[in-house]
C-alpha cells in the first residue's frame, strides 16, 4: 500500500512538472531537453538559452515556501564566485516558479568517488576546502544560514569552480550585508565563463499584477510583498527535498533515475514547524546534522554549518563519511563513539537542550578520535577538522579562521583550478562497481530503536527517559 501511495505521489509531481514545457514566457527564451532530475518538491530540466546557446539548469520548485528563500538567497549572494548563479526566475501566481540556474555537470561526491580509485593530491584537498569556506564565508557574511550542507550540494564547474547550492532550506538570519572580496585575495580564483559577463541582479520576468521583487503575489491564502518581505520567521511545513534529490535538484546530472544508485543516501526529513513559527530542529541531511539540532535545539544559528563543515572535510581526508548514522539515535552514537560523550564540561549550557534530559547514552570510556578516523592523515589535517567537529557551537572555528590556519597556508599549497581533477560528470553506481553503496539505501527514515541496541525507558517529570547502552 505504501509504494502504491509512493507511486501515485511521484506520478503526481511528474504530472505537474509537465506544465514547464506549457510556458510560453519559458519556452520562448528556452528550449528545454531532458529532465535531469526530480522530486517531491522540484524537478530540474536541461535546457539551453536560445539567445546564445548557452547551457542552464531550469528548477521547478513546487513548493513555494521552499522557491522563495532559494531566491532570496541567490539574489544577495550573487556576486559570490562559489554559489551556484540565478541567471532569472520565472514566477505566475498560478503556476509553480520555475529557476534558471547556471548548469554543472558535477559535484564534491563525484570527486570524492573517483578519488577512491585514482586518488587525491594534498594540493587538490586543500584547493576544494579553499573553495568551500570562501562559499560558505559569503553566506555567513550576509548572514545566511544554509543548513543542509553536504558533498552533494557542493557542485562543480567543467573549470574546477566549487560553488554551493540548493539553498532551499537557507534562512536569513540577519539583514544582508556587504561582502568583502578583498578578504579572498590571498585565494582569488577567476569566476566561470558562466557567470563572469552577468548582470548583478537577475532578469525577472513579469507577471500578472507585477514583479515578483516589487509587488505583491497571492500564493494561496499567503500575499507576500516582494521577495525581501517574505516572512523570514515562518518554517514551512515541508521544507526539505529527498536527500537523493537534493544535488538533481540542484542542477548535477546524478541519481536520475534510481535514488539510490548514488554514491551515499544521504536521507532528508520533512521540517517542521511551531505554533510560533521558530526555527526548526528536523532541518539538514542527518550525516551532516549538528548535535545540537540532534537534541531538538531550535535556538541555533551560522554554528550548525561549521558542523556540517567538518563533517564534510573528514570525508575528503579519509574518502569515507564520518558520522554515517541510520537514525537520529544511533546518529548520536556515532558521534559520541568518535569524539565522547556530551557533557556540561565539554560544552556549557548543553543540559538545556531540548532533548538533553529524554536522551542519554551509557558512558563512552574509551572514544576512537578523529585520529583513528583519519588515519595517514598530517596531524594538522585532523586539528582542522577538530576545530569544527566541537559540541560547543562557540568553539568551532569560522570560515575565515580557517582561510588563514595554517594548514591551508604551507606547502604544499592549494593547486591552481586548472590542476584539479575534475570527473567528467557525476558518478552514479556503475554496473560492475564494486563499492557496497547499497549499505546505506535504508537510511531514508529513522530506524526502530531495536535496531540501534538495547535501551531502557524511564518515566520521568518530562514524560519519559531512553537511556542506550
Amino acid at each position: 500500500m505504501e509504494e502504491e501511495e509512493q507511486q501515485q505521489e511521484q506520478e503526481q509531481a511528474y504530472s505537474k512538472s509537465w506544465s514547464i514545457h506549457t510556458r510560453r514566457e519559458i519556452t520562448s527564451k528556452y528550449e528545454i531537453s531532458d529532465r535531469v532530475g526530480s522530486g517531491a518538491y522540484s524537478d530540474v530540466y536541461r535546457a539551453r538559452r536560445r539567445s546564445d546557446s548557452l547551457t542552464v539548469a531550469l528548477k521547478e520548485v513546487h513548493d513555494y515556501q521552499s522557491a522563495f528563500r532559494e531566491i532570496e538567497a541567490l539574489q544577495t549572494l550573487q556576486n559570490c564566485p562559489n554559489v551556484v548563479l540565478l541567471h532569472e526566475y520565472f514566477w505566475r501566481e498560478d503556476e509553480d516558479a520555475v529557476l534558471v540556474l547556471e548548469y554543472l555537470p558535477t559535484d564534491l561526491t563525484a570527486v570524492i568517488k573517483a578519488a577512491k580509485m585514482d586518488g587525491i593530491s594534498v594540493g587538490e584537498v586543500k584547493r576544494w576546502m579553499v573553495q568551500i569556506l570562501r562559499g560558505v564565508d559569503a553566506c555567513h557574511r550576509n548572514s545566511i544560514v544554509h543548513r543542509d550542507l553536504k558533498p552533494s550540494n557542493l557542485l562543480i564547474s567543467a573549470d574546477g569552480i566549487l560553488k554551493i547550492a540548493d539553498f532551499g532550506q537557507a534562512r536569513i538570519l540577519l539583514a544582508p550585508g556587504f561582502v568583502d572580496d578583498a578578504a579572498y585575495n590571498q585565494f582569488d580564483e577567476q569566476p566561470s565563463s558562466s557567470q563572469a559577463a552577468l548582470p548583478r541582479q537577475p532578469e525577472v520576468v513579469p507577471i500578472p499584477g507585477g514583479q515578483l521583487t516589487q509587488e505583491s503575489v497571492e500564493l494561496g491564502s499567503e500575499k507576500c510583498s516582494g521577495i525581501n518581505d517574505f516572512p523570514n520567521d515562518i518554517d514551512e511545513d515541508s521544507i526539505t527535498q529527498d536527500g537523493a534529490i537534493s544535488c538533481l535538484a540542484t542542477c548535477t546530472t546524478s541519481d536520475l533515475e534510481d535514488p539510490f544508485r548514488h554514491s551515499y543516501s544521504y536521507e532528508d526529513e520533512k521540517g517542521r514547524v511551531d505554533g510560533n513559527g521558530s526555527l526548526t530542529s528536523c532541518v539538514g541531511t542527518r550525516w551532516f546534522r549538528a548535535p545540537e539540532l540532534l537534541y531538538g535545539s531550535t535556538n541555533y544559528g551560522l554554528e550548525i554549518d561549521l558542523w556540517s563543515i567538518g563533517c564534510i572535510f573528514a570525508e575528503l581526508l579519509s574518502l569515507e563519511p564520518i558520522f554515517p548514522g541510520n537514525s537520529d539515535i544511533d546518529q548520536l552514537g556515532k558521534i559520541f563513539s568518535i569524539l565522547g560523550n556530551l557533557s556540561d564540561e565539554v560544552w556549557p549550557g548543553c543540559v538545556e537542550l531540548p532533548d538533553y534530559k529524554i536522551i542519554s547514552f551509557g558512558k563512552v570510556e574509551n572514544p576512537i578520535g578523529l585520529e583513528a578516523c583519519l588515519r595517514n592523515r598530517s596531524p594538522d589535517e585532523v586539528l582542522l577538522v577538530g576545530k569544527l567537529l566541537c559540541f560547543d557551537p562557540a568553539s568551532r572555528a569560522t570560515p575565515m579562521e580557517l582561510l588563514h590556519d595554517k594548514y591551508l597556508n604551507e606547502e604544499p599549497l592549494p593547486v591552481d583550478l586548472s590542476e584539479l581533477r575534475i570527473p567528467s560528470k557525476h558518478g552514479g553506481q556503475d554496473e560492475d562497481s564494486s563499492v557496497e553503496w547499497n549499505d546505506y539505501k535504508d537510511f531514508d527514515s529513522d530506524s526502530d530503536f531495536d535496531d540501534f541496541g538495547p535501551s531502557h525507558v524511564t518515566t520521568t517529570e518530562n514524560g519519559f527517559s531512553i537511556r542506550f547502552s
